[in-house]
């Protein structure tokens, strides 16, 4: 039986391989002092991309997530976790300039939604929250600038 592979949605998530410089920036305000950095590659077995955030920001973590996919279902998944020892699962899409994640588990539901600006360079994205059913909020906006 032929199995379907993942090389087309794994050729989707090349535009976030690299370094990338981020700033986040809380509803209303400006950015937050201090530099945060991404770092996107991919795993010895090329069926996985690892991302690593180091945050000089003491209200925000660290961290570091796996990115895979269902080569079958073109389907993509973030395993999340961070230096708080929080771990999260979200579902994740890519493609036409969009980058986007989501989870509706406790303690509450996350999207982010990054679209892809000057050609690959930019990234502007925005966290949103909703606690409780409520509506989603503005958690934060994130800019990413690829680092040469």
């Amino acid at each position: 039986m032929d199995q379907p592979t993942a090389e087309a949605a794994l050729r989707e998530l090349e535009p976030l391989v690299g370094e990338w410089k981020v700033e986040m920036v809380p509803p209303g305000g400006e950015p937050l002092d201090g530099g945060a950095r991404t770092v996107f590659e991919w795993h010895d077995s090329r069926a996985h991309l690892v991302q690593r955030s180091t945050v000089e920001v003491r209200e925000a973590p660290n961290g570091v997530s796996i990115i895979g996919c269902d080569g079958a279902a073109d389907t993509y998944f973030q395993l999340y976790s961070d230096d708080r020892g929080v771990c999260r699962v979200y579902e994740m899409s890519i493609g036409a300039g969009e980058w986007r994640l989501w989870r509706d588990g406790k303690p509450f539901a996350q999207r982010f939604t990054g679209r892809f600006e000057d050609d690959g360079r930019t990234i502007r994205g925005r966290w949103e929250l909703a606690e409780g059913g409520a509506d989603f909020r503005v958690d934060f906006d994130l800019i990413y600038r690829r680092v040469d």
